[in-house]
């Protein structure tokens, strides 16, 4: 019999694909949109910011609230939400409401991450984390690389309005099927083996159960050192994520003058690198806490991708034709997705019992740096004319980031300062 966290760890990987899906459904559509309601590429750039606003102000509230009501209700909830906005999304008539709707389908996604790491800080035995959290946002990367030649084609035979309704009604059928099945305690969970819980109990940080012992204030919270340079990090981290979500597709489309199709199997390559990524660095992790160096496993595997990402951002820019230039930018990608599963695991460990609020406030700052990045690279390549300078400046933060990692300090736990 299949081990019911494996099974919650396949529910949350399709989340994560489905996610990442809605998220890149407007990339592939700008063409459509932009004509429809009549956009210039910086009206465009400030739509998706808007998604990233409103994903980024919600993250820690999101946070706050898996750990109050736990992962069923949340992530049930927010999934029927994100998915009627990106239904919605569809009715927009200009520039103002699409900047509305785009907002608020933000703040419905919001809650996804934070609500994942709350179900796998009450469900995943510590030393499995590293794999887990690699493989959530695996999922990520493969939806929206598969999404963006499968979108591109569906958007011009259907038109991105009905593509947009298609994603409403799969989205809808997920959150169902999570509330109906999940547990927020796997010892409510009717199909789970006295063995598998007992293995749980055992291996999970923070004991028996999962149930939140105490509030953690904001201003305890917004003490911890560690918790800033994380935030730091994953903001510079989240200038290239937002980038290959985003303005990959029409940079490459326009750059070397792709049809649809073409454009989309290119931008798809770095992502698949990306979930590759994520799958390496969720294994080194993990080995490398099994090998017993837990702090070592954290920072390593984010240093090095970190360095990657600089590497590959400089070279991928000194190249003339498309197949090279994808083929460094797939490093870079491989790279800064080594970082997510450190990330991730690193801010269950320090939060505990508030893994959501912690894991939601780090990932608000990286989706402030999403919200910088819509409007910054069509506004640095109508000042330059090329993308170079995005490249680079994106390698010199890589570099920075990867400096977070060497100060930061994993043995300081956030909770210890509420109950000390």
């Amino acid at each position: 019999m299949i081990p019911k966290r494996y099974l919650v760890v396949c529910a949350t990987f399709l989340l994560s694909v489905l996610l990442y899906v809605d998220r890149v459904c407007v990339s592939t559509a700008k063409g459509q949109i932009t004509h429809d309601l009549g956009l210039t590429d910086t009206q465009f750039g400030w739509v998706m910011s808007a998604f990233a606003i409103g994903y980024a102000l919600f993250q820690t509230p999101s946070g706050m609230l898996a750990d109050k009501l736990g992962a069923r209700n949340i992530l049930a909830a927010i999934v029927a939400s994100w998915s009627v906005f990106t239904g919605l999304s569809a009715l927009a008539w200009n520039y103002s409401s699409m900047l509305v709707i785009r907002f608020l389908f933000g703040a419905g996604e919001a809650g996804a991450f934070p609500g994942m790491a709350r179900a796998v800080y009450s469900w995943i035995p510590t030393g499995e984390r590293g794999l887990v959290k690699g493989i959530n946002f695996s999922g990520s990367r493969l939806g929206a690389a598969f999404a963006l030649p499968v979108l591109g084609v569906t958007v011009e035979r259907l038109g991105w309005k009905q593509t947009f309704v298609i994603l409403m009604v799969i989205g809808c059928g997920w959150a169902l099927s999570w509330w109906l099945w999940f547990r927020d305690d796997p010892a409510d969970h009717k199909g789970i083996s006295a063995k598998e819980l007992t293995f749980i109990r055992t291996n999970r940080q923070g004991g028996a159960s999962p149930a939140v012992a105490s509030r953690l204030p904001l201003g305890h919270m917004f003490r911890s050192g560690s918790l800033w340079l994380m935030m730091t990090q994953y903001l510079f981290a989240n200038f290239t994520t937002f980038f290959c979500l985003t303005w990959l597709y029409p940079h490459i489309k326009s750059t070397y003058d792709l049809s649809a199709g073409g454009a989309g199997l290119y931008a798809m390559v770095p992502l698949l690198c990306g979930a590759a990524g994520n799958i390496f660095s969720g294994w080194l992790v993990d080995r490398i806490y099994a090998g017993g160096r837990r702090h070592l496993s954290r920072k390593l595997p984010a240093i090095f991708g970190f360095l990657l990402t600089a590497v590959g951002m400089i070279i991928s820019v000194q190249q003339s034709s498309v197949g090279p230039a994808v083929f460094w930018l797939s490093v870079a990608v491989f790279g800064v997705d080594m970082i997510l599963s450190p990330s991730w695991s690193f801010c269950i460990d320090m939060g505990g019992q508030h893994a959501g609020q912690v894991s939601g406030t780090m990932n608000m700052a990286g989706n402030i740096g999403s919200a910088i990045i819509g409007p910054a690279f069509p506004l640095l390549l109508q000042m330059t004319g090329s993308a170079n300078v995005f490249f680079y400046l994106i390698a010199a933060f890589s570099m920075l980031a990867a400096l977070c990692w060497v100060l930061v300090d994993p043995a300081r736990k956030i909770e210890a300062s509420v109950t000390s």
